[in-house]
């Protein structure tokens, strides 16, 4: 590419993405009408928009590198049933409706089946970037949005295999030696058995080794080939480069290295982004579009409408509410980048001719621009403001935005009422957010002055002080979401002092290895106060409730830092169970026969104890 091609991409990026966002219809739909202006259908500028596109894919690639590093194995194991459940099952109703569709237009059915195969594939870019710029990736919703997009990135393997097997069944020849389905899956499971392996052997001492030779520039460098060579290898593999990208991710996602990888990669992700988004535009072949205008506006009307009917469906299907079943068939109802992929494989395998190829590109590219003007119609005038979506000056509910408090506590249910009350004794300038209305609303009614603000984004901890509070409290509800905010306020705001509400004793494990400042289970002193009260109503003086008190949680302590170490079955013999042990002698001699615990109890205790 030439000097004067990469001053025009740059600077139709820079005019068209804030125009549009200023217009309310997203930075995507700028960059794809930027390209189509600039394109070989347009000015001109450009005569393989093809060439710039493959190049651009790497923008895809750095998305995925940088949600799989958002995406601890933990959390991963956590969706598995919305990755396998929820995905599959949008995929299969979608592929099986289109299919129909795809007949009732005059295709072939077999022709039929890869179109609609095609278009089930949702652009992981243009969702993804669409939730980034409503600040829902690590909302719930979010979360399950990113795991239908992970099952399409699994679904193009055995649909490129299915290309290779209808060319064959169809008696077309392309020319290419392939190799049967069970070698595709067993080679494929091998490449990512080989990445997995690198990846928890390879890459920590690695990055170790370079950030010790103190070269800034060696570590850029290093993060690239992390993210080109897994993506290259599962390629080779047979598996999608994005799938490689986002294992290499999840990979490091435990790794000390971690928010140094993702600043190493943003800018690069970015821009390159914007790159595939504008040439994405450029492909768009308006000569096709003109000859077969009537069945390319009769496909995508179809095919968006079919798809999305289908989406609300199997959301609907598994409990989600209306609102969040309506956006995401309005976020879901286009085709994706992977149709790209598979129609140029049908078309090498012969399931395709040059003009159904042409007419079904046209009509992914037609669907992934009309994307963000449909989500922006169905968010306007089908879905009825909720509470707590834009609670500026509603009701006396405003968003966080410059504030400055000495404490900033994040979330303030129950638990965070309880804590504001000695610092506001002692008068000190105490910040207060929460993304629940009518949390905020009835906090209200007792005096409180509370903001609203999702601790967990960036912007908002930036907006309410947290760079320049004494200390930060995370007082919120789900230990996930606090897990979240500790990471950007370790990584954002190191010398800010971190107080966690910790939820059970594993999670208190995973923030002192977070490096908190202070970290407290929530039932554990009032569960010792409880257990004291019996004591003292039972006869035993003051004193012997005191000293009871503090065994235990000496005992408690020395149990807790043994488990830092050797993980939740250490320090097993500093808790008193109802079983007469020979190490260590009760406190006080039981006063009953003992009875042996249940190993669901047993469980129980050992992952769930206060």
């Amino acid at each position: 590419m030439e000097l004067g091609h990469a001053v025009v991409l740059l600077g139709a990026a820079v005019v068209a993405a804030p125009l549009f966002r200023k217009l309310g219809l997203g930075s995507v739909l700028g960059y794809l009408a930027a390209g189509l202006l600039i394109g070989p259908f347009g000015l001109g500028l450009f005569d393989d928009p093809m060439t710039i596109l493959h190049v651009a894919e790497l923008g895809v690639v750095m998305l995925l590198f940088i949600i799989g590093l958002e995406m601890r194995p933990s959390r991963l194991w956590s969706l598995r049933r919305e990755i396998f459940g929820l995905g599959a099952a949008q995929v299969a109703a979608c592929a099986l409706l289109l299919t129909g569709v795809g007949i009732a237009l005059g295709f072939t059915p077999a022709v039929a089946l890869i179109g609609a195969c095609g278009f089930v594939l949702s652009s992981t870019a243009v969702i993804m970037q669409m939730l980034d710029e409503r600040g829902e990736r690590m909302e719930p919703q979010g979360q399950r949005a990113v795991s239908i997009l992970l099952l399409e990135d699994l679904a193009i393997v055995p649909l490129l295999a299915l290309v290779v097997f209808m060319g064959a069944a169809m008696g077309t020849d392309s020319g290419e030696a392939t190799r049967p389905l069970w070698q595709a899956v067993l080679i494929g499971l091998l490449a990512i058995a080989a990445l997995v392996g690198a990846g928890r052997y390879l890459l920590n001492p690695l990055f170790r080794i370079l950030a010790n030779s103190g070269a800034r520039e060696v570590m850029t460098a290093a993060a690239l080939l992390v993210v080109l060579g897994a993506a290259l290898f599962m390629q080779v593999g047979g598996l999608s480069m994005a799938m490689g990208a986002f294992l290499a991710g999840v990979l490091l996602s435990d790794s000390t290295f971690r928010h140094q990888l993702e600043a190493d990669i943003e800018p690069f992700r970015g821009i390159l982004l914007g790159l595939f988004f504008l040439s994405v535009g450029m492909a768009l072949d308006l000569a096709v579009v003109a000859s077969d205008w009537i069945l390319i506006a009769g496909a995508v009307v179809a095919f968006m409408a079919v798809k999305g009917i289908a989406i609300y469906a199997v959301a609907r299907v598994f409990k989600a509410r209306h609102r969040e079943a309506l956006e995401r068939a309005a976020l879901f109802a286009q085709g994706g980048e992977f149709a790209f992929v598979l129609y140029a494989a049908a078309l090498t395998a012969g399931v395709f001719d040059g003009r159904t190829s042409a007419v079904m590109t046209a009509v992914v590219i037609l669907s992934m621009a009309l994307t963000p003007v449909v989500t922006l119609i169905i968010t306007r005038f089908f879905l009825p403001e909720e509470k707590g979506l834009s609670p500026d000056g509603a009701d006396g509910v405003d968003r966080a935005d410059d504030l400055h408090g000495r404490v900033l506590i994040i979330g303030f249910g129950r638990f965070a009422q309880v804590v504001s009350q000695p610092l506001l004794a002692r008068d000190v300038d105490v910040s207060i957010i929460e993304n629940d209305v009518e949390m905020i609303q009835a906090a209200g009614n007792f005096g409180f002055k509370v903001y609203y603000g999702d601790g967990a984004r960036l912007d908002v901890l930036h907006a309410s002080g947290a760079g320049t509070a004494e200390a930060v409290l995370v007082c919120v509800d789900k230990p996930e979401v606090a897990d979240h905010i500790v990471e950007l306020v370790k990584a954002e705001f190191p010398l800010t002092r971190l107080y966690v509400r910790a939820f059970d004793r594993g999670h208190s494990l995973r923030l002192v290895k977070a490096g908190v400042d202070y970290e407290l289970r929530e039932t554990f002193e009032s569960a010792l106060k409880f257990g004291g009260q019996v004591l003292a109503d039972m006869g035993l003086d003051d004193q012997g409730v005191a000293e009871t008190l503090d065994d235990v949680r000496r005992r408690d302590e020395q149990r807790f830092e043994a488990q830092i170490t050797g993980g939740l079955t250490a320090g097993r013999s500093l808790m008193r169970g109802n079983v007469v042990t020979p190490q260590p002698a009760p406190y006080v001699p039981p006063k009953r026969e003992a009875r042996p615990l249940s190993e669901e109890t047993a469980d129980v205790l050992e992952d769930e104890d206060a």
